[in-house]
């Protein structure tokens, strides 16, 4: 009996805890004006919506230059020119792209790479709504001295406020609250090693 009643407890906190997932996803978006940074990294996926916004933050002087983390190998540069409907000086000098990254550890370990290279320690991050969360955590964990602005893109594809209502969309959001729940696992564990006095103090997330 109790082992049951704890099992319950445990379902109603994960449940608890999917909702506010859901309800910070729903409302991280329109993304607010993000501060002038360094420079600008946008995680690759299906929608081209974010390579865009991310183009558009860079030509409005948001940042020096942009990272497009996670590029097909395959694709060119021309290819993704034509994708991000940047303005052809602007790419030419100021967009790099990282072919590196798989998933969204590789994403994070290439602009943690790129950022040190170029010595920025401030960047606008964008990427879909829904990975945001999950996004942020990799990326602080990183690059722990870098300061990171969020600017979440609406999933077209995705109803964030009624995501119940669709097996897409609510399959969708149970996953990456999932996985969003196994990093926090992770980092919480690795928290509870010895901690290097001399690293940097862990930046916190710009609203």
């Amino acid at each position: 009996m109790k082992s049951f009643a704890a099992l319950l407890i445990l379902v109603m906190i994960w449940f608890v805890g999917l909702l506010a997932f859901t309800s910070r996803v729903d409302q991280s978006t329109p993304a607010q004006e993000p501060p002038v940074s360094d420079g600008v990294v946008v995680l690759t996926g299906a929608s081209n919506v974010r390579l865009e916004q991310a183009t558009k933050l860079l030509e409005a002087g948001k940042g020096k230059r942009l990272l497009i983390s996670g590029v097909n190998r395959e694709a060119s540069r021309d290819d993704v020119l034509g994708v991000t409907k940047a303005v052809r000086p602007i790419y030419d000098c100021c967009v790099d792209l990282g072919y590196a990254a798989a998933d969204t550890i590789g994403n994070a370990s290439e602009s943690a790479e790129w950022a040190k290279a170029k010595d920025y320690h401030s960047l606008i991050v964008v990427t879909a709504d829904y990975h945001m969360p999950r996004s942020m955590l990799e990326l602080h964990a990183a690059m722990p001295g870098v300061t990171l602005h969020p600017y979440p893109v609406v999933t077209e594809s995705l109803n964030a406020h009624r995501w119940w209502r669709g097996g897409t969309s609510a399959r969708r959001m149970i996953v990456e609250y999932c996985k969003y729940l196994a990093i926090l696992g992770r980092e919480a564990f690795l928290k509870l090693g010895p901690q290097d006095k001399a690293d940097p103090k862990p930046a916190k997330e710009a609203s």
